[in-house]
């Protein structure tokens, strides 16, 4: 009798480290929230004065070179990936802010503590995409914050680039979801970060991942019921646009 209550003690244990590990990450930064708006600095902030563990957003190139946070391709008609930066920098987020610069977003996430994650967007042209990820991550480095950023991506060449071009140890993830995690660790990726539809299909990508050494985000999880579902698969990362809902289950771990 002892020894099962024992054994029961310890599992209890286990499950509640394992729960406290799960990071918190606010998608395009906290922006539901009062005079916020996606990829915002203000949605930044946010994202910090909560204490998410990191705050994801998203990164274009211009054709002159200029990098600008956005998620969509498009803002007020303007496509940032085939504009100017003179066409795309005087453009405002519906809160108001105009479209930050990705050295402005930098430079006031490093005053804060929440890790940056930053999605580096499929472009069309390959090359232009290849030149943005060089651009990034030369910024990331002059700005001393290489070890305060991770990086994302749809793209498979944009990953493949990112690893090539990152200091080594720096954490490189693929959103895309179609490669298996021993695909992804002979590529050199830290991990998958997938759609959780894609592990729910997948569900025993969670602990090949963690055998391979791999990390593994879910995104973009929003609903408590799912939430709890990828707290008990063993999600090291959860994006979601609910940080604080998210903030309140793991407290109850």
């Amino acid at each position: 009798m002892y020894r099962r209550l024992f054994f029961a003690a310890l599992l209890a244990c286990v499950a509640v480290a394992a729960g406290a590990a799960t990071q918190v990450v606010a998608h395009r930064g906290y922006w539901d929230a009062p005079g916020s708006a996606q990829n915002s600095i203000r949605s930044l902030v946010k994202a910090d004065s909560i204490a998410c563990d990191g705050s994801e957003f998203d990164v274009w190139m211009t054709t002159d070179g200029h990098l600008f946070v956005n998620h969509d391709a498009t803002i007020h008609g303007v496509e940032i990936q085939k504009a100017k930066a003179a066409d795309v920098k005087k453009l405002r987020l519906p809160n108001g802010e105009l479209i930050p610069t990705l050295e402005q977003y930098l430079k006031a996430g490093k005053r804060l503590k929440t890790h940056l994650v930053l999605e580096l967007k499929p472009h069309d042209d390959k090359a232009q995409e290849a030149k943005a990820a060089r651009k990034i991550i030369a910024m990331v480095k002059k700005l001393g914050l290489n070890k305060r950023v991770t990086y994302i991506t749809f793209s498979l060449p944009g990953m493949k680039e990112l690893i090539k071009r990152a200091p080594k140890g720096t954490e490189v993830y693929y959103l895309n979801g179609e490669l298996s995690p021993a695909e992804l660790k002979e590529l050199g990726a830290a991990g998958l970060d997938y759609h959780y539809s894609v592990m729910r299909k997948h569900p025993e990508w969670y602990k090949q991942s963690h055998d391979l050494g791999l990390k593994v985000n879910v995104w973009t999880v929003n609903e408590e019921s799912v939430m709890r579902e990828c707290l008990e698969m063993g999600a090291d990362f959860i994006t979601t646009n609910a940080p604080e809902l998210l903030q309140g289950i793991l407290k109850q771990q």
